[in-house]
């Protein structure tokens, strides 16, 4: 099934790529995409119901039972992708896991990839986030950012400075009420300096 999996990523991105190229709005494109999506499953869940009633020899028992299991559960996926339609298609995690394959591929398109990702994902993430840093490594446009790493300690993942490269003040300290982080390094809700057991100092640019 993972050869279906990336087949279909690779072809909803490039689906995103042309229409959006063509210049149909991004809402019209996830609406286009979760239809195609919706209604795969839709046939999907057709071809199981025509089960019903059909259980091979020896295996009567508890057949029907599961036909209807399976259909069901078909029916609430169709809707789900569906009611995620305008926005969907579109979202930076999808988009990030697979982005960077096609851009190898599909140089021809690279460009007009580029933009719409630009355009379109980079534009829904939030700043100083490690979302919005790795679409932009995607994008080839994260060298300037400063490369100072710690712990975020509410996960325990291994977070990277979000801001510019040599903004480090660190007698510039955060206003911790307001969220600002004056001169130290910030991603995510974390703010830091070098001075931390558990912190990668950041190297001058």
């Amino acid at each position: 099934m993972s050869q279906y999996q990336r087949a279909g990523a690779n072809a909803r991105l490039r689906l995103l790529a042309l229409l959006a190229a063509q210049g149909v709005p991004a809402s019209e494109v996830d609406d286009l995409v979760a239809a195609l999506e919706a209604g795969a499953v839709a046939g999907a869940e057709s071809e199981v119901a025509e089960l019903d009633g059909m259980a091979p020899r020896g295996r009567g028992e508890g057949w029907d039972e599961g036909v209807t299991t399976v259909s069901e559960a078909l029916v609430q996926i169709a809707d789900r992708d569906w009611e995620r339609r305008g926005g969907r298609s579109a979202g930076t995690a999808e988009l990030v896991v697979h982005i960077a394959d096609v851009l190898q591929r599909e140089g021809q398109e690279l460009e007009q990839l580029r933009a719409f990702v630009r355009e379109t994902v980079l534009a829904r993430t939030y700043p100083n986030t490690t979302e919005q840093r790795r679409v932009l490594e995607v994008l080839g446009e994260a060298g300037s950012l400063c490369n100072a790493r710690t712990v975020e300690l509410s996960t325990g993942d291994v977070i990277t400075c979000t801001r510019e490269a040599d903004h480090f003040d660190p007698d510039d300290r955060p206003s911790w009420k307001e969220g600002k982080p004056g001169g130290w390094h910030h991603c995510n809700l974390s703010m830091w300096d070098d001075s931390a057991a558990y912190s990668h100092p950041h190297t001058p640019a």
